[in-house]
């Protein structure tokens, strides 16, 4: 081998070492990320941490309304980004310190943001790899998921069963659109979130009598029945082609 095709093939392996560091980097770093936070921060993502600090955290709210919101977004993006359990106390303190409607609001953004970023960098990573590992195996469920892959994502949305971070994950390694990802997580989300502010809305009253908001309230059936009935109605388009692929 002459000197220049020596020099070649080591800038080439050169540059496949460093392709393969930058590609596993941001899911690295979220992953890093996560660790801190839950060694340093899952103290404060807790019934515990908003009971003893209400009258401190609404009484900056009413001396830096603007700026509460934007660190209330900041730390949802993180906790979402990260996949920190928790992230439930996060939205109910939303409702408790702006109210259902507003609440609602920032979270939904909050939590798509953070979830745009954790999907990208799955996607990146991890996506990459199974795409080489798994080949024609991962490209016929990428396939069938993408005759519905609106429904689906919808679906895992709506459906309380399914963790966050699942939902977050799973399409970034069947090849969804970030455009088609974006737009139904912060369409799915809305109907959950909302429950959990409103929880947060009325959690005054509740802390008065010294009780613990009840988190179990989006499985009761007034609320889980309409969210199974969106997610049914989500699900229709992904029957209806079955059944015309079948003659029915």
């Amino acid at each position: 081998m002459s000197l220049g095709e020596t020099v070649k093939s080591e800038l080439e392996t050169h540059d496949t070492r460093r392709s393969g560091i930058l590609r596993w980097l941001p899911l690295a770093l979220i992953a890093a990320g996560a660790l801190v936070a839950f060694v340093y921060g899952r103290d404060y993502l807790r019934f515990d941490a908003l009971s003893e600090n209400r009258d401190a955290l609404t009484a900056f709210r009413d001396r830096n309304f603007v700026l509460a919101i934007a660190i209330y977004m900041g730390l949802y993006i993180v906790a979402v980004a990260f996949s920190i359990p928790g992230a439930v106390w996060l939205t109910i303190g939303g409702g408790f310190l702006f109210g259902t409607p507003l609440a609602t609001s920032l979270t939904v953004v909050a939590a798509t943001v953070g979830a745009i970023l954790i999907f990208c960098a799955a996607r990146s990573s991890l996506g990459a790899l199974l795409h080489e590992k798994a080949g024609a195996w991962l490209t016929r469920v990428e396939a069938g998921f993408r005759e519905g892959e609106v429904s689906y994502l919808l679906i895992m949305r709506l459906v309380p069963a399914i963790p966050f971070f699942v939902a977050n994950l799973a399409p970034a390694f069947l090849g969804v659109k970030l455009r088609t990802f974006a737009w139904t997580t912060l369409v799915g989300i809305i109907p959950g979130t909302a429950v959990y502010a409103s929880v947060g809305a009325g959690l005054g009253s509740v802390l008065e009598l010294g009780d613990k908001p009840d988190l179990g309230v989006i499985f009761t059936p007034g609320v889980l029945g309409p969210l199974l009935g969106l997610a049914a109605l989500s699900a229709l388009p992904v029957v209806l082609r079955r059944l015309r692929g079948r003659g029915v």
